[in-house]
């Protein structure tokens, strides 16, 4: 057995490597994993195999050896983005290997364009006719249909779409299997947006018309081979994806948004607000939940902000993400959800469900449009008016956008400490900006003044997150709002990033809300 390991220091040096099974660490050259740090004693700690399981042991060093924030002298068994702490050296579990099984390898990472499985010999031309034979086909028989289960009904058109190639006579030179699935999705699922849901490193996916399928992998956008065999096509997959929710895409309203039974966020706009056919855009619902272990590992924050972050949390600081369009808000939203206590109750509300607290005692509540004929609207600023009657510990809004920004500040401001929420804006300054004009949306005549009080004595830490122009994702800096001077906001900055140097830095300045819980923070993570 061995382990692929990620060293990673509090000024950015990393370096990873694999590791057979057992392997020492600590700051002698004789090492297996070598470290540096006065703390890291020359023979620190040690992890080796037992029973098929990885355990980790210190041996009895001064400053200890940490599992996952815990110290311990012996832990075990040993997973996946599990993460020691040794000194200043955070080591990361990033994947283990079983030797003489290549189902465990980790699978390298490839810069390889997206799978692509065109059936070859049949055109776009046949397929669409093949199509339509289909659905011409299920129709007939609609009546029976309606019953059937997802399953039951892939079988069904299965056996449909055998007998109309053996009927029409198509000579089918590439593979039958590709092609039978390429018509069987788009007759009855989501075309072939079904393979690129598969596909793990996609996070979103946009489709600029029937002929051009866009997705984002690793941060930057690239064109797929895929395509839709006509904007009929197009349109009859929407309406499979809104149909069941109880939306509705037509003229009267042309844009709508949706999730996928996965979780997926959808948003479709057709004709005539889009002016080239219908559009649609996925942003995927991960199936794999990221911990600030992975925020880590990915050079997206550094040590001493990942421990001071999760004990806002724990601490219960009001915080707010601010950051722009796909920065990834939503993401650090649900990795700071991790340190919430699971004793406490939680409501998170949200335009369309996009997080994914594992807390026991969650509530989930979703906004509703109006519906044809403009009835049943239910707004952000409902729920989060309704929210305060449902004895939470924490509201959690997925974006504050509107109005309902004075009520979120109101929760906090009335013993709902700890709650979170993300607004759009490029730095913390301008997050105190769009604070302020949307309270004044909210139609109370408020006093500027008064409303830069009601957000200095509700917020405490403002994190930005930023993606930059390569498409990493990151947080660029952490500030603490201190009160308000000559009618001003004053924030100072806690932590930064320093893009020429690629490296994050304290900025040597001690939290004041936390003057009076100095034992809850480590100094030296404030130290320059």
């Amino acid at each position: 057995m061995r382990l692929h390991l990620n060293v990673l220091y509090q000024d950015g040096r990393q370096h990873t490597a694999w590791h057979h099974l057992p392997c020492q660490l600590g700051k002698g050259s004789d090492q297996d994993v070598t470290l540096t740090g006065w703390k890291v004693a020359r023979q620190h700690a040690r992890l080796y195999e037992e029973s098929g399981a990885i355990y980790l042991e210190d041996f009895g060093s001064l400053s200890g050896t940490y599992l996952n924030h815990k110290r311990i002298s012996r832990a075990g068994p040993l997973h996946v983005q599990d993460q020691i702490l040794i000194g200043t050296a955070l080591v990361t579990v990033v994947a283990i290997e079983v030797l003489n099984d290549q189902d465990l390898a980790p699978a390298p990472y490839s810069e390889a364009p997206l799978t692509h499985h065109e059936p070859s010999g049949v055109s776009v031309a046949i397929q669409h006719r093949m199509h339509q034979w289909l659905i011409d086909a299920l129709d007939l028989r609609r009546q029976s249909l309606t019953h059937m289960s997802d399953t039951e009904l892939r079988a069904h058109a299965h056996t449909h779409l055998e007998k109309i190639i053996e009927r029409e006579g198509i000579v089918i030179t590439g593979s039958k299997t590709d092609l039978m699935r390429t018509v069987l999705d788009e007759a009855i699922g989501l075309g072939p947006l079904e393979r690129l849901l598969e596909q793990e490193d996609i996070t979103e996916i946009m489709v600029n018309g029937p002929t051009s399928v866009f997705v984002e992998r690793h941060g930057r956008c690239e064109l797929t081979p895929y395509c839709f065999s006509s904007e009929a096509a197009l349109m009859a997959v929407l309406d499979r994806i809104v149909s069941p929710l109880g939306r509705r895409l037509d003229e009267s309203s042309p844009m709508v948004d949706a999730r996928l039974p996965d979780g997926s966020r959808v948003n479709a706009v057709i004709p005539p607000i889009a002016l080239h056919g219908p559009m649609l855009t996925i942003r995927k619902f991960s199936r794999y939940r990221m911990r600030l272990a992975d925020l880590l590992q990915k050079q997206g924050l550094s040590l001493p902000m990942a421990d001071f972050l999760a004990r806002c949390v724990h601490h219960k600081k009001n915080i707010l993400v601010a950051g722009g369009t796909g920065s990834g808000k939503t993401t650090l939203l649900n990795i700071l959800s991790n340190s919430i206590p699971s004793h406490e109750r939680v409501i998170t509300i949200e335009d369309a469900a996009e997080l994914q607290l594992q807390q026991q005692n969650v509530v989930s509540l979703e906004a509703r449009p109006a519906n044809a004929e403009g009835q049943g609207m239910v707004t952000i600023r409902d729920l989060v008016r309704n929210a305060l009657r449902m004895r939470p510990d924490r509201v959690v809004v997925g974006e504050c956008r509107g109005p309902e920004a004075f009520d979120m500040l109101g929760a906090m401001n009335t013993g709902h400490e700890g709650s979170l929420t993300t607004l759009h804006a490029n730095s913390p300054r301008d997050a105190l900006a769009r604070l302020e004009s949307l309270i004044l949306m909210a139609g109370l005549d408020l006093p500027l003044n008064a409303v830069r009080e009601h957000i200095a004595a509700a917020i405490h830490i403002i994190v930005q997150q930023t993606r930059l122009a390569q498409g990493q994702r990151l947080i660029t800096s952490i500030s603490e709002i201190t009160g308000m001077e000559a009618g001003r906001i004053q924030m100072q900055e806690l932590f930064t990033y320093h893009p020429h140097t690629q490296c994050f830095s304290a900025t040597g300045i001690f939290p004041s809300c936390f003057e009076k819980q100095p034992d809850a923070l480590d100094p030296t993570w404030f130290y320059v």
